[in-house]
């Protein structure tokens, strides 16, 4: 276990944002969380779980002993005749981790690839993209309990997915640290084309039946098309969730405004683009101090060079109120203010 006081923060989030941790712990093992446990300083403080830096948002130095997750390892647990069960310690990044299940052989993760952040922080954000979600995919995880430094295994129900949502954002939100991360993908392997953006590269290319490697290829063509790279410009990927409202409400916001983009969903809500209402407002490209609205996709807040914290979140209210001011649609932020 290694342990640094005074640690700058600004590189371990992908927003650059300034920041001192007072204490800061890389975490490598079950182990180390439990010698933090059985401190009897560092057990006692108030305590902060960081992975890849990918949804934060910091706007203060940090009092609290961040914990930096940094277990690694990529396996096969299991293979079935229904699904390959496939680990990987919370500390890997999520992209490599996605590219590595490709070469091994194991489909299912293509359509989440060059999503920013850990292997750990998925669960916590269930995350999801072209027609995939976590949850769809996800087996069980290992975590240690801060309190009591008992390691679990946590499986779907307990874990509480939902939209951009779990129990770690909740009643487990800084009491378990996660350490490894199991995911069922299943066999045989079928390819889920169903997004617009995935259907116009199967018409560009003429590949009607495209293989795994293909579509994550294109996954990663599109994101990259409208998403800047944080190692060249500080963000946290999509700022604001899309938000879910009940036919009626669509109907009303359509009724004022025809060409919203909206989606329906299964159970028979309507999700709506809120990147598409930041962009009716008026928003994309527009700046407050440092920080700004990404040109090229209004749903992406960026820093456009030595932003801090509190632009960012002055950005983000203003947008909020405008968004609400035209809709009657309040945005919720993605990432976590610290």
């Amino acid at each position: 276990m290694q342990i640094d006081a005074g640690v700058n923060l600004k590189p371990y989030n992908t927003f650059g944002l300034p920041a001192v941790a007072k204490t800061l712990v890389r975490i490598t093992s079950d182990a180390d969380v439990r010698c933090v446990v059985d401190d009897k300083v560092l057990g006692r403080a108030p305590k902060f779980i960081l992975g890849g830096g990918s949804n934060i948002i910091l706007t203060r130095d940090m009092p609290q002993v961040v914990l930096k997750v940094e277990v690694r390892g990529m396996r096969i647990v299991e293979e079935r005749p229904d699904a390959w069960i496939v680990e990987a310690g919370a500390g890997e990044s999520w992209h490599d981790f996605v590219d590595f299940t490709l070469d091994q052989g194991w489909p299912g993760l293509e359509n989440l690839a060059l999503i920013p952040g850990t292997v750990g922080a998925a669960p916590v954000q269930n995350i999801g993209a072209y027609g995939v979600e976590l949850k769809e995919r996800f087996e069980s995880l290992d975590a240690v309990d801060l309190v009591t430094g008992r390691s679990v295994t946590l499986g779907p129900q307990t874990c509480a997915f939902a939209y951009r949502d779990s129990v770690f954002k909740h009643s487990l939100a800084g009491r378990s640290l996660i350490t490894r991360v199991r995911f069922r993908v299943p066999r045989p392997w079928q390819p889920v084309l169903g997004y617009l953006e995935l259907q116009k590269k199967m018409s560009e290319t003429g590949i009607d039946s495209p293989n795994a490697r293909q579509i994550f290829d294109w996954v990663v063509a599109i994101r990259r098309a409208k998403l800047p790279d944080p190692a060249a410009i500080g963000n946290a990927g999509s700022f604001f969730k899309n938000p879910v409202v009940t036919p009626e409400q669509c109907r009303d916001i359509i009724g004022r405004d025809p060409e919203i983009v909206h989606y329906p969903m299964p159970d028979g809500s309507v999700k709506l683009a809120a990147a598409w209402m930041i962009d009716a407002c008026g928003w994309k490209g527009k700046s407050v101090g440092q920080a700004g609205v990404y040109e090229r996709q209004a749903l992406v807040l960026v820093n456009r060079g030595a932003a801090i914290g509190s632009e960012v979140m002055t950005l983000s209210r203003a947008i909020q109120e405008s968004v609400y001011g035209r809709f009657g649609i309040r945005l919720e932020h993605e990432p976590v203010v610290v």
